[in-house]
C-alpha cells in the first residue's frame, strides 16, 4: 500500500491518470450517443475510433500531419497559462501567422529552396509575436483583461488577414490565397516513404518535428532556466514576484509575445504543408488555435504533455472521419469529438481526486505512526513525595534545590534565590572539566563570578 501510494502521489503519475480518466469518460458518453443514433453499427464506429490512425501507416502519418498545428496552438496556451494567462487569442495569432507564412511563399521566389520555407517559418513566428504583444502590452501596462482583449484581436486578426489577403495573394478564382511556390514546402525528410500503405501516401511531414522540437524546447526553458523560473513565478503569485525582484510586466508581455509566436508557427505548418491547403477568405475564426484550449488542459500545461494530447487529439479526427463509413453523419462525429474534448478540460479536476485517493490510501496502510526509536513519550509528572532531593520553595514555587549523582558529570547542586529567582549557583563535578561554580548578584541579577576547573576564564 505504501508503495501504492508513492505511485499515486508523484506528480507525473497523477497527471497521467487524470488525463487518462478524462478521456475514458469522454469515449464513454460518445458510445452512449452511438447507440441512441444507430445502435445496430454502434460499437462498429466506436471500434473505428478507438482504432483511428493506428488502422495502417498512412492513417498514421494523417495523424501526425493533423497533430500538427495543434501541438503548436496547444503549446501557445500551455506557456501562457504557466504565467498565469490565458492565451484564448491563439486563434487570431494563428491566422496572423499563417498569412505571413504565405505572403512569404508566394512574393519571395528569389529566396533559395533550402532557406525558403526558414524565413516562411520566421516571418509566420514574428506575425504571431506581434499579435501577441498587444495584450501582453495591455494587461501589464494597464491591466487589461488579456481574455477580452485576446477575443477581440481574434476577430480584428481575421478582418485584417482577409483584407491583407485580398491586395495582396488574392486568387480570385477559387476566393482564396494564391498557391505557394515549391520551395516554400515543407520538406518531407522521408515521413512520406515511411507512412505510406501501398499505393496510398499520407501527409505527413518534417512540420511534425518541428513541432516536437518546439515541445522541447518550451519544456527547457520554462524547467532549467531562471527566465523560465521567473514566469512560473509570476503566474503562481505576481505580486510576490515583484516583491522578490521579478520584473513582473516583463514576464506577462514576454509570455505573450512568445505564446503568440508558437501559435504563429502553427499556421505556417499547416499552410506551407504540400496538400495544398490555402486561406479561404470568409468571416470564420481559425479552429485550430480554440482547439489548442483542450489539448493544453489534457496536457496539463506541460510541453512534453501536450505534444501526447495533440496526438491523440488528432488520433481522434481521423477516427472519426473514418466513422462516416458506418452511415453516421459528419455532425454526430463532431459532437463525439466535442465530447471528448470537453471532458479533457476536467484533467485538472481528476488530477486531484487521484492525489486525494493516493493519500487515502497511505492512511488506511498506516493508520497509526509507529514511534521513532529512542523517542518516548514524556508522562506528566504531578508530585514527587518520595524524591528527597528535589524540592520546591514555597514562597518562590521554584526548585530551590536539585542534585544529580556525581558519578554522571552532571549538574550536582542547584540552588534559586529566592529573591532574585535565578541561579546563584551551579557546581558540577569537576573530573567533567566542566563549570564548577557560577555565582549570580541577587540584586543585579548578573554573573560575578564563574570557576572552571584548572582556573579562571
Amino acid at each position: 500500500m505504501n508503495r501504492a501510494k508513492r505511485i499515486l502521489s508523484s506528480e507525473g503519475m497523477s497527471n497521467f491518470l487524470s488525463s487518462i480518466i478524462s478521456i475514458v469518460v469522454g469515449l464513454l458518453i460518445g458510445l452512449i450517443i452511438l447507440l441512441f443514433s444507430n445502435a445496430s453499427q454502434a460499437f462498429d464506429a466506436f471500434k473505428v475510433i478507438l482504432i483511428g490512425g493506428f488502422k495502417d501507416k498512412a492513417n498514421f502519418g494523417n495523424v501526425l500531419y493533423a497533430a500538427t498545428p495543434i501541438i503548436m496552438t496547444g503549446l501557445s496556451v500551455a506557456f501562457a497559462n504557466k504565467t498565469g494567462l490565458f492565451n484564448i487569442g491563439a486563434s487570431g495569432q494563428f491566422s496572423m501567422g499563417a498569412y505571413a507564412a504565405i505572403y512569404v511563399g508566394v512574393r519571395f521566389t528569389s529566396l533559395p529552396g533550402h532557406f525558403h520555407w526558414i524565413v516562411a517559418l520566421l516571418a509566420a513566428m514574428l506575425a504571431g509575436a506581434l499579435w501577441g504583444c498587444i495584450p501582453g502590452i495591455l494587461k501589464a501596462l494597464y491591466n487589461v483583461n488579456e481574455v477580452i482583449a485576446c477575443i477581440m484581436l481574434n476577430y480584428i486578426g481575421m478582418y485584417l488577414v482577409n483584407y491583407l489577403i485580398t491586395v495582396t495573394v488574392f486568387d480570385s478564382r477559387y476566393n482564396q490565397t494564391t498557391r505557394i511556390a515549391e520551395t516554400a514546402v515543407l520538406p518531407k525528410f522521408g515521413l512520406d516513404k515511411v507512412f505510406r500503405t501501398g499505393n496510398l501516401s499520407s501527409s505527413a511531414n518534417g512540420g511534425i518535428f518541428v513541432a516536437i522540437f518546439f515541445g522541447i524546447l518550451i519544456y527547457i526553458i520554462l524547467e532549467k532556466t531562471q527566465f523560465g523560473f521567473e514566469l512560473k513565478a509570476c503566474g503562481y503569485n505576481r505580486n510576490a514576484a515583484g516583491y522578490a525582484g521579478i520584473n513582473e510586466k516583463r514576464c506577462i508581455i514576454m509570455s505573450m509575445v512568445i505564446a503568440g509566436a508558437l501559435a504563429g508557427v502553427g499556421g505556417a505548418l499547416l499552410y506551407l504543408s504540400a496538400t495544398g491547403n490555402r486561406i479561404d477568405v470568409k468571416d470564420v475564426l481559425a479552429a485550430e488555435g480554440f482547439t489548442g484550449i483542450p489539448v493544453a488542459l489534457l496536457g496539463l500545461n506541460n510541453p512534453i504533455g501536450v505534444i501526447f494530447s495533440g496526438t491523440l487529439i488528432a488520433h481522434l479526427n481521423v477516427g472519426g472521419f473514418n466513422m462516416q463509413l458506418y452511415n453516421y453523419p459528419p455532425q454526430v462525429i463532431e459532437i463525439i469529438i466535442a465530447i471528448i474534448i470537453y471532458f479533457s478540460a476536467f484533467a485538472l479536476l481528476m488530477k486531484g481526486l487521484v492525489e486525494k485517493l493516493g493519500k487515502k490510501l497511505g492512511s488506511t496502510a498506516n493508520p497509526v505512526q509507529s514511534e521513532p526509536e529512542g523517542l518516548h513519550a514524556i508522562e506528566p509528572v504531578e508530585d514527587f513525595p518520595d524524591n528527597p532531593d528535589f524540592e520546591v520553595d514555597s514562597d518562590s514555587d521554584r526548585e530551590p534545590d536539585i542534585e544529580i549523582n556525581s558519578d554522571s558529570d552532571s549538574v550536582t547542586k542547584t540552588a534559586i534565590n529566592s529573591d532574585s529567582d535565578r541561579v546563584p549557583d551551579i557546581e558540577i563535578n569537576s573530573d567533567s572539566n566542566r563549570v564548577t561554580d557560577i555565582e549570580i548578584n541577587p540584586d543585579t541579577r548578573e554573573i560575578t563570578d564563574t570557576t572552571y576547573e584548572g582556573g579562571d576564564r
